[in-house]
């Protein structure tokens, strides 16, 4: 499932050890001036060496996600082994062993068939009229992303006090609107591919008319496609609006949303956050004009698809021939063990966290990590109190907001009880559908009540990390938080450098273009100064502007205002973390260690926290939907614009990399 990035800034970083000669100068392979290039230059070996594999669409600077899954499956492993040899395992590991067995036991899918989808797709043929498609389109929630869908419950907008349930846009198969609307062959071919795939599965499932069911859910999904917002607008949180179930039902009477949301269990709640305000009412208008034969044939289409990891493997082939190979250019299926995996992480992420953070992660790594955001929001606060452009008023209230940042380090402080939850061994659908409604439910419990501000939204083993603007709180999972990324033996500038810049980054999400509409307390809320705000768009459209003239492929341009809000925070991030270690200095002169002062050191150790290759399909589709743009100019579009990185390598006029002092742009 997509994830509602206007709610919550996300920034996914990986890194390597800086790859330096013998002589502690760049490989001879670097052909490359640091002024020139700095990513190339950094990188120079790893790019020229590194190849993607062939499971994969990507390939990162470091093998962190490998080794996190790596020891999840030990820890895996040995609980089966275990429960085998005869010893008692607590109630919530021997479900994780039921889960994994049944998942791998192919023989067992391939022996049941398509038996285990029927009742399904029965329960489907026997929906009566629209109000049963609505109520049954709330009961897939969690399970699939329905047109109209809940992707989770968070803090209100206006109101971070209290859980409110999130409407948003969705319901496409493809991962982009550009693919329908847009007409080119590229997409046509496509489409094409994806119609075949549709057709595929309806054959499979022994379904009368199978073209006439790819046909109509293609059709319904061209409908959605036009009627949702494109990826800039989706993610402004000035659109945002909160909305009574009366609202929604005068604004699209067509859908009915008291059957939706008695399918989804949230009848409690009548206050909604609706992300997507116009495109959400757009789409429930469908409702009222698209025949309920063709709805049926959509939510067919959508549960089989839903369905095909643990359906025989003619459905799985056929999804990895159109979404592997077609769609992303990936050669070769990942194993299944490996699959497994982030399978177990979605329905039991919690119980395998916590087993993974006791024998992982060490309490000296979490204090180590709250000492180092400690210095971030320091040098953040500095930097608001120096900062020339801004007004007192305006400061006041970014101090304020800078002094209410929560920090989540590691783990969550209450852990998720799954006593609830069963799971039977040999039932390898059911126990998906189980456990993803079990998550589910324990979300859609929340709507309506006190938020509570020790909620995390990521996993301990999840690579990543994250500001959340209505919690206005700070997040790093462990799997982190280790070697080469963040290591306790690594010197300050080479901390700073990766770790360093991600905490300035995910700190600076509070204080970009979305984020900085929200106040300390999480509220969306115009905290700023007319004049403020105006001196503070300016210099954003400067960075659009930037990163609007990047081409990755010929003709294939960054878009600049979907990726601000990361662009912002990479500048910001990465200036307040050059701060924060130069103050750790107290004024001495940086470690001179293999011929690098500690600044030029910094600089190599952040260019090298974002390195990866993309395969081209991919790396298309994420010019068109991703928030971030291709780390080349993620790094370099920063670089240029920060006076220490110029000052550290002795760039000059007529160096690639060379940006007048008096154009850099600088926010915070």
């Amino acid at each position: 499932m997509r994830y509602l990035t206007l709610l919550a800034s996300i920034s996914l970083a990986f890194s390597a050890q800086i790859a330096l000669a013998s002589d502690g100068s760049a490989s001879k392979q670097n052909q490359v001036r640091y002024q020139d290039n700095f990513y190339q230059a950094a990188n120079a070996d790893w790019l020229a060496n590194t190849k993607i594999p062939e499971d994969k669409s990507y390939a990162f600077g470091s093998d962190l996600p490998v080794i996190t899954n790596q020891r999840i499956r030990t820890i895996v492993d040995e609980l089966v082994k275990k429960q085998a040899s005869g010893v008692k395992l607590n109630a919530t590991q021997t479900k994780v062993t039921r889960y994994f067995q049944s998942y791998m036991d192919v023989s067992q899918i391939e022996k049941k068939g398509i038996a285990p989808i029927q009742a399904i797709l029965k329960k489907i043929d026997d929906l009566q009229d629209m109000a049963a498609i609505a109520r049954f389109q709330g009961e897939l929630q969690g399970r699939i992303e329905t047109p109209i869908f809940v992707p989770f419950v968070m803090p209100g907008f206006q109101d971070p006090g209290t859980n409110l349930a999130i409407l948003s846009q969705g319901g496409l198969g493809l991962p982009d609107r550009d693919f329908y609307i847009t007409n080119n062959a590229k997409n046509a071919a496509i489409l094409r591919g994806y119609r075949d795939y549709l057709l595929k599965l309806a054959s499979l499932a022994g379904e009368s008319h199978p073209a006439k069911l790819a046909d109509a859910a293609l059709s319904i999904e061209t409908h959605i496609a036009q009627a949702q917002w494109e990826p800039a607008r989706s993610h402004d949180p000035a659109l945002v609006a909160s909305m009574s179930v009366s609202q929604l039902e005068k604004d699209a009477p067509d859908f009915d949303w008291q059957a939706f949301f008695q399918g989804a269990q949230l009848v409690n709640q009548d206050m909604f956050t609706n992300a997507q305000p116009g495109a959400v009412a757009a789409i429930a208008k469908l409702y009222g004009s698209v025949p309920l034969a063709d709805w049926k044939a959509y939510f067919k289409l959508k549960s089989l698809h839903e369905a095909t990891p643990v359906l025989p493997k003619a459905f799985r082939d056929a999804s990895f021939a159109f979404f592997g190979q077609t769609l992303n250019g990936t050669p070769k299926e990942a194993a299944r063990d490996k699959k497994a995996i982030s399978v177990l992480n979605t329905a039991f992420g919690e119980a395998l966290g916590r087993l993974y953070v006791e024998r992982y992660f060490p309490e000296e790594q979490k204090k180590r990590m709250q000492t180092m955001v400690s210095h971030l929001l320091a040098a953040y606060r500095d930097s608001i109190q120096e900062l020339s452009w801004m007004s007192d008023p305006t400061k006041k209230e970014a101090l304020d907001k800078i002094s209410k940042y929560g920090s989540k380090i590691g783990y969550p402080d209450v852990w998720r009880d799954y006593s609830t939850l069963d799971i039977v061994v040999g039932d390898a659908l059911e126990n998906r559908h189980r456990a993803v409604k079990f998550n589910w439910l324990q979300n859609a419990a929340k709507a309506g009540k006190k938020a509570d501000r020790r909620d995390w939204d990521m996993l301990p083993q999840t690579v990543n990390a994250q500001y959340n603007p209505l919690r206005n709180d700070i997040e790093f999972p462990a799997a982190h938080l280790q070697e080469p990324y963040f290591s306790m033996r690594a010197d300050d500038a080479t901390n700073y450098g990766a770790i360093g810049a991600t905490i300035g980054h995910e700190i600076s999400h509070g204080f970009d273009n979305m984020g900085s509409q929200f106040d300390g307390d999480g509220r969306l809320r115009n905290w700023w100064t007319d004049s403020d705000r105006e001196t503070f768009n300016k210099m954003a459209q400067k960075l659009v502007a930037q990163y609007n003239a990047y081409e990755l492929f010929p003709g294939q341009h960054v878009d600049g205002e979907l990726t601000l809000s990361e662009n912002m925070a990479d500048l910001s991030g990465l200036q307040i973390a050059f701060k924060a270690y130069k103050k750790s200095l107290h004024g001495k002169p940086s470690p001179v260690v293999n011929g690098l002062t500690g600044e030029q050191r910094f600089f190599l150790s952040y260019a090298q926290s974002r390195r990866s290759k993309t395969r081209p399909e991919v790396a298309t589709q994420e010019l068109r939907t991703s928030r971030h743009a291709p780390d080349v100019f993620r790094i370099n579009g920063s670089l240029i614009n920060v006076d220490g990185f110029h000052q550290a390598f002795g760039s000059k006029e007529g160096d690639a990399m060379y940006k007048p002092e008096s154009q850099r742009v600088r926010i915070w």
